[in-house]
């Protein structure tokens, strides 16, 4: 269950980020404080939902288009959550750049969150494991 909890965790932490750096690197990106949430939760569950049927859709029926599942899958979350969420892209040329650049941050941070959830986890058995010795 804590397993889970800290996969979730570090999927909606990802989509937070890869939202937030489009609205700052793209001006046309914008997204309401109210709808932040809603856009982040929506995008990260649209994500891991879409991408293993893509994927399999892919794999069955265009093979050379799997290595741009998770830019696809990018897409078409971002689309949920501009359509459902507080999201909202303008121009086409916003549109491919958004998808970029969220797929290039929520695939880094992806894989350096846990990093950092690793490393605070090691540090604190290794305070605890101090102050037993002490006392």
């Amino acid at each position: 269950m804590i397993r889970f909890l800290v996969r979730a965790a570090i999927f909606l932490g990802s989509a937070a980020l890869g939202i937030l750096a489009a609205v700052m690197l793209l001006p046309e990106v914008s997204v309401s404080i109210s709808g932040f949430l809603t856009a982040v939760v929506l995008f990260a569950v649209a994500q891991s939902l879409l991408s293993p049927f893509i994927t399999k859709v892919a794999a069955r029926n265009a093979p050379a288009f799997l290595g741009g599942i998770g830019l696809v899958t990018t897409f078409v979350a971002l689309l949920i959550a501009s359509v459902f969420g507080g999201l909202s892209i303008s121009g086409w040329r916003t549109w491919v750049l958004a998808t970029i650049v969220v797929w290039l941050v929520t695939a880094l941070a992806t894989v350096l969150l846990p990093l950092v959830f690793v490393r605070d986890k090691v540090a604190e058995h290794r305070d605890g494991g101090d102050k037993k010795a002490a006392a």
